[in-house]
């Protein structure tokens, strides 16, 4: 039998093992997953970070290109650290941990600056 061959049938054998493991436990995994479903569901943060991480998908997918990769790097990253202090607020407002909240202050302070650069260098390229 050539090495080859031997490889392949290790692998099949290893990929045969991979699916008897997760088949013996999907009950629990499955119960997990609604559990964790379950607490994500009712928490007004998770709901505001979906939000803000779908406003700023929708604004960067309608970005029209350039084709410059300074500009488009600029027009790209704006909606981004926008997210970035949605994000921050969220955790203001809902976050109890002070090096979490501490952190997310620093982000907003950091991403309007940047923001703010961000926008007086397309204003001046244009």
């Amino acid at each position: 039998m050539t090495l080859a061959k031997k490889i392949v049938l290790l692998l099949m054998a290893a990929g045969m093992l991979i699916a008897v493991f997760l088949e013996s436990m999907p009950a629990q995994s499955q119960e997990m997953k609604h559990d964790m479903g379950a607490m994500s569901a009712q928490s007004p943060s998770t709901d505001g970070y979906k939000a803000a991480m779908d406003k700023m998908h929708t604004e960067m997918m309608a970005i029209e290109y350039s084709g410059n990769a300074d500009v488009d790097f600029a027009r790209g990253m704006i909606p981004h650290h926008q997210a970035a202090i949605e994000m921050a607020k969220i955790e203001l407002a809902n976050g109890k941990d002070p090096e979490m909240r501490k952190l997310a202050e620093a982000v907003i302070a950091a991403q309007e600056a940047e923001i703010k650069q961000l926008q007086a260098w397309l204003a001046a390229y244009r």
